[in-house]
């Protein structure tokens, strides 16, 4: 058995703690979005109506997955500080407490997704005849899998603060092929294919929108519980048992609310902005919806790789922190910011240059590429920047200070994309690019702020300062 890597191992130079940290989050990320591509190019080949189907629900999906990160940031990141701090079996206890969340919380997601909001969503987002009914299918079936989806960010957060990110790629891989061959057999019906020469009839549901939705549900479920049972079955000191106390812990839900809410109220401030905003695309027309969405799919190929800097970020520096280290947390951050913001670069100048072929994977239609890649090329600009404002982001989660990421994000929705985006488009006449010019302007703002934030080094006391107040309660 390979031994485990110790995080807090001064031996060992940083910049090859965060790649070890790092890669699988990487890989895990490129992987995904490979498979994102799959899954948009297989809806688009449908029709345009049901990439903005799809497209409608997007922002509220995202507004929801907000709650899962919320509760993920503050149960996982009191496990790394715990386990910095070398109390074991508190992280046990914080790990069991998290079991009970995921059970609440996921619970409740699917109650009010099925009942309240995908009954009306597409209404609300002034979603055309066109495009209502699938758009509330679609929502309808992913929402039966929010248990899962709960369970899988959760546990998944918990194992790379663990250090553990090996076993999250592992598992999304598997998920992400069950994923495709859940496209393959239920988006298409019975047809004939030909293949090396030979011709045979390949099965299929015909469930078009619908049987994405299935597909990515059923993948979900798939992910999430493997996660979960993960943390019940791996030997080692952190291992959890149903046998255990499971008595809800006052002191600890406190503690995850007072840092997930803040979380929370971060990915609801950029979600309900992303709502408004494709709520003035929708005015556009079913063009301009799919192209903001397939141009959305082609920027997560810029992106997606600076997760695994912001996540390594997030552990290093609740692991240091839990040590009382702080200069090397402080260290250890800049040398993730750093790294993402080379690999950022790279990638940025890649999709700008390739702008048009990306879009041109998942659309036939010409007016759709060249919108689509029009946009995309205002926001290559502004990617290094939003690799700052992610990886800082993560640096305070670590810390603890997560009021800030939310104060920031607060400050470039509300202050630049939103009034950008409706200024351009209903002073100036604009189309789409409005809202991507927007968007450029809210990743400049929020990657300055948060290098200033950074390099204030006032996170690196927030934690202590929180306990103080909550034990004086």
């Amino acid at each position: 058995m390979a031994k485990k890597l110790d995080l807090l191992d001064k031996r060992i130079p940083s910049w090859k703690i965060i790649l070890l940290l790092a890669w699988p989050t990487i890989v895990e990320q490129i992987l995904q979005t490979a498979v994102n591509y799959v899954d948009t190019a297989m809806v688009g080949s449908i029709g345009t109506h049901a990439t903005a189907a799809i497209g409608v629900c997007t922002s509220t999906v995202w507004l929801i997955m907000g709650v899962m990160n919320a509760a993920a940031v503050g149960y996982s990141v009191m496990v790394a500080r715990r386990i910095g701090e070398s109390r074991t079996e508190d992280a046990r206890t914080v790990i069991r407490q998290a079991m009970l969340a995921i059970a609440v919380i996921g619970l409740f997601l699917t109650v009010l997704v099925e009942l309240v909001i995908a009954p009306n969503l597409p209404r609300w987002m002034g979603a055309g005849p066109d495009v209502f009914p699938y758009s509330v299918t679609y929502f309808r079936i992913i929402g039966g899998a929010y248990l899962f989806n709960t369970a899988l960010v959760v546990s998944s957060n918990i194992l790379r603060c663990i250090g553990d990110t090996k076993t999250p790629l592992k598992y999304n891989l598997m998920t992400n092929i069950i994923n495709v061959i859940g496209n393959f057999l239920l988006i298409y019906p019975t047809r004939q294919i030909a293949l090396f020469g030979l011709s045979f009839t390949m099965p299929g549901a015909g469930l078009g929108v619908a049987g994405a939705a299935l597909a990515t549900a059923l993948a979900t479920a798939f992910s999430g519980t493997c996660m979960t049972l993960t943390l019940f079955l791996r030997k080692g000191p952190l291992q959890i048992s149903l046998r255990e106390d499971y008595r809800p812990r006052p002191d600890i839900i406190r503690q995850a609310v007072h840092l997930g809410v803040p979380s929370f109220l971060e990915r609801a401030t950029i979600s309900v902005g992303q709502i408004c905003t494709t709520a003035m695309i929708t005015g556009l027309g079913t063009a301009a919806i799919a192209a903001h969405q397939l141009a959305n799919t082609g920027e997560s190929l810029c992106y997606m790789p600076i997760f695994g800097f912001t996540t390594a970020a997030t552990t290093l520096v609740a692991q240091n922190l839990g040590a009382g280290d702080k200069a090397r947390a402080f260290h250890q951050g800049k040398w993730c910011i750093w790294m993402a913001v080379a690999v950022m670069s790279c990638t940025s100048a890649i999709m700008f240059t390739f702008a048009p072929g990306i879009i041109d994977l998942f659309s036939n239609d010409g007016a759709v590429i060249a919108l689509g890649a029009r946009v995309l090329r205002i926001e290559a600009f502004a990617e290094p920047f939003f690799a700052i404002a992610s990886v800082v982001g993560g640096v305070l989660r670590g810390a603890g200070d997560t009021r800030w990421p939310f104060y920031i994000s607060l400050a470039g929705m509300w202050l630049l994309r939103v009034p950008m985006a409706f200024l351009l488009i209903h002073g100036f006449g604009w189309g789409l690019e409005a809202v991507w010019v927007g968007m450029a302007l809210d990743l400049f703002l929020r990657g300055l702020i948060s290098l200033w934030r950074f390099q204030k080094k006032g996170w690196l006391s927030v934690w202590e300062a929180r306990e103080q107040r909550l034990s004086a309660k």
